[in-house]
């Protein structure tokens, strides 16, 4: 069991590390890249690099507090 938990941990650092990478190189570099360069058509529109934070902070908050209310109620 010890040796599946190590391959789950390593392949979620891996796809965290590859999740951080795209994002920095979206929000950070792609800025400062011509708009007619090729690299573009692999990134969604710069809204979107705000947009999708907030909406996935805003469901794990709303996640975390349905949690917790469930578990105070069950008290």
């Amino acid at each position: 069991m010890a040796l599946a938990d190590k391959a789950v941990g390593f392949a979620l650092s891996g796809l965290s590390l590859t999740i951080f990478t795209y994002y920095t190189f979206w929000v950070i570099i792609l800025p400062f890249v011509d708009d007619n360069h090729f690299v573009h058509k692999y990134f969604l529109p710069q809204e979107y690099a705000i947009l999708i934070p907030v909406y996935a902070g805003v469901t794990l908050i709303s996640f975390l507090f349905i949690f917790v209310l469930f578990v105070a109620l069950r008290r």
